[in-house]
């Protein structure tokens, strides 16, 4: 028997994310904005998230994307006591000290999912750097000026 609910799509994510020593620990994130309010596809806005990451210790953000409602990255673990959520949390509030703006919040929790291989990492990062094409902002993937990598990870 099959147990009650076993095929519904989850409302909250799972989180924990395991670290191994045998391969690098690379976890795709999805941070939304409160109520999906569209600010982040701005360049202060682009720079001020760049600052909390890079101030952010224990996880490193390698490739991102910006969009006006919610950003998509990977990020690797480098080490240390915090959890992913404990990081997200605490460049979230970074980000919050440094931009100032009470209108610009974030949702409170975000989506992961651990990266198994190089190729799934590839295959996601196609779909993610495409995603300002999908939503008509732009027509080729180069042009959308809110993505980037901030460091590789590897080796895999």
């Amino acid at each position: 028997m099959k147990p009650v609910g076993w095929n519904q799509p989850r409302k909250r994510p799972a989180h924990g994310v395991i670290h191994s020593s045998a391969k690098p620990t690379v976890v795709f994130l999805t941070v939304c904005t409160r109520g999906r309010a569209k600010w982040l596809a701005d360049d202060q806005v682009h720079d001020h998230v760049l600052t909390a990451w890079g101030s952010a210790s224990g996880w490193r953000v390698g490739r991102y994307v910006l969009m006006p409602d919610h950003v998509h990255l990977f990020a690797g673990w480098v080490g240390g006591r915090w959890t992913l959520e404990q990081w997200t949390r605490y460049w979230k509030a970074i980000f919050s000290r440094i931009h100032r703006n009470p209108d610009h919040r974030w949702q409170t929790d975000h989506w992961d999912t651990r990266m198994k291989s190089r190729n799934q990492f590839e295959a996601k990062w196609e779909y993610v750097r495409n995603n300002p094409v999908r939503h008509n902002l732009i027509a080729r993937a180069e042009e959308w000026p809110y993505s980037g990598i901030v460091c590789e990870f590897g080796p895999w």
